[in-house]
């Protein structure tokens, strides 16, 4: 069965990245969440997509240029609406805090393909390890050269090679260099990199998955996850999908029974 993964938490209907997200994916019955990692300049992961913060906060300019405390002090809620305003930045500590408990898989984006923060890969992995979580968890990343220093991790905790790029084999220069899963833009996605995938034990999943006939796709191909904006329409349309193939085996064994 395909995974529904909240794609920074139900992104459509709150702030993403933030804590109202990650609990209203987990209310609406979604599997796992996906969030992004950047590092403050006191070395604290926090949970945010983009380099700089004014998109989603009050604030202005990169990250890596604040201190936690700092940005702490941002409202990350009012942008996407008024009902969440003083909303804040979320730690990773934070968030795993919330997630220890609950039964999620958690993707957790590290987001060093344009700022290649020094020693994220080793803070990221050892917090997770702190709380226990390696096992239910993917650290993925579009930056090869991550991949490639986290294999001192490999046995210890999953890691993703994400890429919206075609190459060929594709699926054989991820496991090359390192990563035990592949996670793929919609527009790569084929039945023979399924079957490339399926052959090499190596889980696919799919990047950024909010359309009803995407959706459908990634279903009938049985992609092992999708990453998407709107879990509750994903569970809802991967129920309809079960449902559908259920009446057509029920059919085509009627079909048998009367020949």
């Amino acid at each position: 069965m395909t995974q529904i993964i909240a794609h920074r938490g139900a992104s459509k209907i709150a702030p993403e990245n933030t804590m109202p997200a990650f609990k209203l994916a987990y209310q609406l019955g979604a599997e796992g969440i996906e969030t992004d990692i950047h590092l403050t300049k006191d070395q604290i992961p926090i949970l945010m997509h983009d380099e700089r913060v004014e998109r989603t906060t009050n604030g202005i300019g990169h990250v890596v240029d604040f201190t936690f405390q700092q940005l702490k002090e941002l409202d990350a809620g009012s942008w996407f609406s008024s009902l969440f305003s003083r909303t804040s930045i979320v730690s990773l500590k934070e968030f795993l805090t919330w997630a220890q408990c609950k039964p999620l898989y958690l993707n957790i984006e590290l987001k060093n393909n344009k700022i290649d923060y020094k020693h994220l890969e080793s803070i990221v992995f050892e917090m997770i390890m702190n709380f226990r979580l390696q096992e239910r968890t993917t650290l993925s990343t579009f930056n090869p050269d991550s991949i490639k220093r986290m294999n001192m991790y490999n046995d210890q905790i999953n890691i993703a090679l994400l890429t919206s790029r075609r190459k060929r084999n594709l699926c054989t220069y991820a496991k090359q260099i390192g990563a035990h899963a592949l996670h793929i833009k919609y527009r790569l996605l084929h039945q023979n990199l399924v079957r490339q995938c399926q052959e090499k034990k190596m889980p696919l999943r799919v990047f950024t998955i909010n359309k009803t006939t995407h959706m459908m796709r990634c279903y009938q191909l049985r992609c092992d996850g999708i990453f998407t904006d709107l879990p509750e329409k994903g569970i809802r349309y991967r129920e309809l999908f079960a449902h559908q193939n259920n009446t057509i085996k029920s059919e085509e064994n009627d079909d048998n029974y009367f020949r």
